[in-house]
């Protein structure tokens, strides 16, 4: 019983710190701020037709977003067999969404899905093989539906050919696309063919003088991978249909805010399949920004990929404002008050364990 009180007493550190939310927030209101000292023009805004088709919009942009959530909580409870409560798969994307935030998306919230999986309960292997389908089906629905899409459009309306700083996007992008070809094939051999390939490799890198204190934990791990990934792949064709099926429904939703939002205050003359189809681009830009959840570069990026969609560079900005509110701020907002009693209650149980 001393032991037990003891442990409960124990300290809890803190999930974050505050610089760690300040940073990207920052990073995005500069480049803002110095875009609208650069091109504002008061009488854009009341130039704007603000009104309860608008509110409408904003309204279906964020429901939209909800749908998004909604999706990837689903895909968590379904890839674990619903040994996930929808609270709990509520936390892992609240976790997800925040981490990538404040993070660069080298670092993001898909890779640290394995840590708040095992501290919902899910053992490290089988949270590892989870990480890795969610990872596999995201990449697959953007090899997939890029092709698709990028069919209906011509390169000059696709890539904005009258920005100087997009025209290099069909380059790079078409490197970044054949890069993430190559990583998707390398996760499905690995999930669904040879798991043992990547229990084999991480065994070899664990024997290494340095790391071999590891070796029985990683051993552990490798086993439980081994038996998840061979059970995952084991699944049905119906399994797989709904899996990928909600994934399409997740970033199909999370793209289609920007076309809402467009909607708000511009509701005529837009092409929405080329601003949906450029939003596939932007995301490819987004993942590789070092800044974290693509802070600054993001906005910046934005404001010169759809400088066509709007007669003025005002109006472009304060949209580009009012989506990053929408698809990132309000992560930040909502991270902040449900993260910390999280992490006190996971972190609380796992000491008492």
């Amino acid at each position: 019983m001393e032991t037990i009180t003891q442990t409960n007493t124990k300290k809890v550190s803190k999930p974050f710190k505050i610089y760690q939310v300040l940073i990207p927030i920052a990073l995005g209101l500069i480049v803002i701020g110095w875009l609208f000292l650069d091109e504002f023009d008061p009488a854009v805004f009341f130039a704007f037709d603000f009104n309860y088709l608008s509110v409408l919009f904003i309204l279906l942009a964020l429901l939209l977003m909800s749908m998004r959530d909604f999706g990837m909580m689903w895909r968590f409870r379904l890839l674990t067999d619903k040994d996930l409560t929808w609270t709990q798969a509520f936390h892992i994307n609240v976790l997800s969404e925040f981490t990538s935030a404040v993070t660069p998306a080298a670092v993001g919230g898909s890779s640290l899905v394995v840590i708040f999986l095992i501290k919902e309960g899910i053992n490290a292997g089988r949270s590892t093989t989870i990480m890795f389908v969610n990872l596999f089906l995201d990449e697959l629905f953007f090899l997939i539906v890029c092709p698709i899409v990028f069919l209906f459009i011509p390169l000059d309306q696709l890539f904005n050919s009258s920005s100087v700083i997009v025209s290099t996007f069909s380059v790079v992008f078409t490197g970044l696309y054949f890069t993430r070809l190559i990583w998707t094939t390398t996760m499905f051999i690995g999930i669904f063919r040879r798991p043992s390939w990547i229990k084999h490799i991480l065994l070899t890198l664990f024997k290494l003088p340095l790391l071999n204190k590891l070796l029985d934990k990683v051993e552990l791990l490798t086993n439980n991978l081994v038996q998840a990934s061979n059970d995952i792949g084991n699944r049905s064709y119906a399994f797989w249909f709904k899996a990928f099926g909600m994934t399409l429904l997740t970033w199909s939703a999370r793209f289609l805010v920007v076309n809402a939002v467009f909607m708000a205050f511009n509701p005529v003359h837009i092409n929405h399949l080329v601003v949906f189809a450029r939003q596939l681009i932007l995301w490819v830009f987004m993942v590789v920004s070092p800044t974290p959840g693509g802070s600054g570069v993001t906005e910046y990026a934005f404001k010169e990929y759809y400088s066509d969609v709007f007669s003025s560079s005002s109006a472009i900005i304060f949209v580009t404002l009012v989506w990053r509110m929408i698809s990132y701020y309000l992560y930040l907002l909502i991270g902040v008050m449900v993260i910390p009693n999280w992490i006190k209650k996971s972190f609380s149980k796992n000491n008492v364990e």
